[in-house]
């Protein structure tokens, strides 16, 4: 709640005029059964058909004044509460980008999207009623048992009997349901997840012919939710059925206090249809608090849903010294140092990498290389600081990593990631990622590097080429390529391919490193492989195996001293013999 009243600031003129003109409507409205009451016993009784005419203009200007009142709250509330969404969407969304992966993987991306879209507008929705709402019905209710009281004190006791009753069931039903639609909001998080994977993955399952699987197994989350839904629902849907009962209860009572009292001559008939009504005003305000306190119920399990998110802060804490104003006078300095570094995954039993130790100066081509699951893109993302080493340290420059702010290194450290991502929009978009002032000559040099710019001029517009989301017009190799440029249009420092030429040639390939190592100024380059050939000409290959480094050297020292190299390399040259 607090943090929705933070946004809210900027709109404190709209949360003002927003009840006050409510108000407003509220109370021409509580004159109305007046005047009917006046047009029955003066007009009607008296048959003086100008009193009557004169008291309907009343009664129209009263609408036209209630119209105009309603329509601007409706206004000034809507501008508040889009506003107020506006600002939490963005707070958020600035929240989620500070957050390590370490944070991003224990949520997961479906839940981070829930709250973004459905948990924020249920936010905005319970906004908008409260500042339409939630101090006219009230004022209504109260209003009128005040006005009833000014008719007949003895028949007003029925007002005061009912009302206690009336919030009695309207707040009980809101304590009831609160933490259920909390439920109901986080059935719908595994809903999207579900669908978020099926959509993603959607050719692995048909290619494993899965479909009716995950049918089945959306069928039954959806069914689940279903079940939650209705429960709380039918819960929730009591609220109307008692408040009727309770108010057409004392219409009743009215009605009948109100004869009684017509027979003895003290109050008019006038005066019961003004009752009447009164209590009919107070009925349909019961209803849309009703509504309201259902809405505004679930908006306060979303807040505190998002409010979640904000909880968590990332536990990498940014540094103070920006690498690119950094001086580097100390020539023999590596680039980048490992010191018996170990990284263990949050909620991970084991390390995923342990104990490693190695020395890369600037300008060398590193090779790292290893089976499936032995820890070599662990160690790569440890390089950008995309997680934080749970022992040793990681250097830059002779400077740990976690001094740098991390702006200042990811604009030295370009990372390809193993899946080629492209984004909705143009190949010049794409490639700006890596630099955003950069001009056409430096996209097309880095698209010549990244070996894209011979299928890149055959398309129609060239670098205005349209690219669909996630690159799912291009082919695996050309998205791999053009995410390659886009990592040297910035010319790193450091460059990192992970394992991103997978999709490549031999040949492709083979051109692409010659291309990258004739760079100038020449990045310092991590190759991350599973393929001996890729790295058979670097300067140094590190051997992975299950997380440990088994061996550090040249290619041809590693064919005669390292047996999971040795392993690896046979395996993919059985044909050829070591010279």
């Amino acid at each position: 709640m607090k943090r929705i009243l933070m946004y809210l600031r900027r709109y404190r003129k709209e949360c003002v005029l927003a009840p006050l003109f409510k108000m407003l409507e509220a109370t021409f409205e509580l004159f109305v059964p007046l005047v009917v009451s006046s047009i029955i016993d003066i007009g009607i009784a008296g048959q003086d058909k100008g009193y009557i005419f004169k008291m309907c203009m009343m009664l129209i200007l009263l609408a036209i004044i209630g119209l105009v009142c309603s329509i601007t709250a409706q206004y000034f509330a809507a501008k508040a509460a889009v506003g107020c969404a506006t600002g939490l969407r963005h707070h958020l969304f600035s929240h989620i980008q500070s957050l390590s992966f370490s944070e991003l993987d224990t949520v997961g991306t479906s839940t981070l999207i829930t709250r973004m879209t459905s948990d924020v507008n249920q936010v905005q929705n319970g906004v908008n009623l409260v500042l339409r709402l939630f101090l006219r019905s009230p004022f209504i209710v109260f209003g009128a048992m005040i006005m009833a009281f000014t008719i007949d004190v003895q028949a007003a006791l029925v007002f005061v009997a009912a009302i206690p009753i009336l919030a009695i069931i309207v707040f009980g039903i809101m304590f009831i349901t609160r933490p259920m639609y909390k439920k109901v909001q986080s059935g719908l998080d595994k809903i999207l997840g579900i669908t978020r994977e099926n959509l993603v993955g959607v050719r692995v399952i048909r290619a494993f012919n899965k479909e009716n699987e995950e049918v089945r197994r959306f069928k039954q989350s959806n069914e689940q939710l279903n079940h939650l839904q209705k429960f709380v629902g039918k819960i929730s849907g009591l609220m109307n059925p008692l408040t009727y009962v309770v108010v057409n209860v004392s219409i009743i009572v009215l009605i009948w206090i109100g004869a009684i009292r017509v027979n003895a001559g003290t109050l008019s008939t006038g005066q019961v249809i003004a009752l009447y009504n009164y209590m009919s005003q107070i009925l349909v305000e019961l209803i849309k608090l009703a509504n309201l306190i259902i809405s505004v119920t679930k908006a306060l399990a979303c807040a505190n849903r998002i409010d979640e998110i904000f909880y968590i802060q990332s536990e990498m804490a940014d540094g103070k010294i920006d690498i690119k104003k950094q001086k580097d006078d100390n020539v023999q300095t590596p680039i980048v140092e490992f010191k018996n570094v170990s990284l263990r995954y949050k909620g991970g039993g084991e390390e995923a990498i342990s104990d490693i130790n190695f020395k890369v100066n600037k300008g060398e081509t590193i090779g790292v290389i290893g089976g499936t699951g032995s820890g070599k893109s662990s160690l790569i993302g440890l390089i950008p600081r995309f997680y934080d080493a749970t022992k040793g340290e990681v250097l830059i420059n002779g400077v740990n990593v976690k001094e740098y702010t991390q702006e200042s290194i990811r604009s030295k450290v370009a990372v390809v990631m193993q899946k080629a991502l492209l984004f909705k929009g143009t190949i010049r978009d794409n490639v700006k990622w890596g630099k955003q002032d950069a001009t056409d000559e430096e996209i097309m040099t880095a698209l010549e590097v990244s070996q894209a710019k011979e299928f890149v001029e055959k398309k129609d517009g060239v670098l205005d080429a349209f690219v669909d989301q996630a690159g799912k017009n291009l082919s695996g190799g050309q998205r791999q390529r053009l995410t390659i440029a886009r990592a040297v249009v910035g010319q790193p420092d450091i460059l990192i391919l992970d394992d991103s030429s997978s999709a490549l040639d031999f040949a492709t390939d083979a051109a692409l490193r010659n291309s990258i190592r004739n760079m100038t100024p020449s990045p310092t380059l991590f190759i991350v492989s599973q393929r001996a050939a890729s790295m058979m000409h670097a300067d140094k290959i590190i051997v992975l195996d299950d997380g440990m480094v088994t061996g550090i050297g040249t290619h041809k020292e590693l064919l005669a001293s390292c047996e999971v190299y040795q392993e690896i390399y046979h395996s993919q040259f059985k044909t050829k013999e070591e010279k």
